[in-house]
């Protein structure tokens, strides 16, 4: 059974995620100037953080951040897989546009997507520099019902 509402018991006041990098410099420049999140901090070799560089993300805002970490000489990451995704949910087809349109004014191009759930619904993807997947989706999920699936067209 499904359920929507939180337990009550798992009082959770903000949700971090995180991967690792091997290229800090170009994700710090794809997640902030490309893709335009805001950087909720930052550091590098500092002392308390173990030799770790790292980067915080707010995923909107603050209550939800993406951390990225580089350790090691070399940094040791494992292979990006096609279904590893960050999905952002945006406000409608326009915001996609919009959001597409900066993407390739940085010089980005969209990447094929190994499911076809996400182009059938109008979802671009985007690889950040180690390969990763960014999803930038026409609906927000648990707001807006799921598009129904376009067919795909034959270039």
């Amino acid at each position: 059974m499904t359920s929507s509402s939180w337990p009550r018991h798992l009082d959770v006041g903000a949700v971090r995620f995180a991967r690792p990098t091997a290229r800090y410099d170009d994700v710090l420049a794809f997640y902030r100037d490309d893709l335009g999140l805001p950087v909720l901090g930052q550091w590098r070799g500092h002392e308390g953080h173990a030799g770790y560089d790292g980067l915080l993300f707010g995923l909107p805002g603050s209550p939800v951040h993406m951390e990225i970490t580089q350790h090691g000489s070399p940094p040791r990451v494992p292979e990006p897989h096609p279904e590893n995704q960050l999905v952002l949910y945006l406000r409608g087809a326009a915001a996609v546009d919009a959001a597409v349109r900066r993407m390739r004014e940085r010089g980005h191009e969209p990447v094929k997507a190994a499911n076809p759930y996400w182009p059938e619904r109008g979802a671009v993807l985007f690889a950040d520099p180690d390969g990763w997947l960014v999803v930038l989706a026409p609906w927000v999920f648990g707001e807006d019902p799921v598009p129904v699936p376009v067919p795909m067209r034959l270039a």
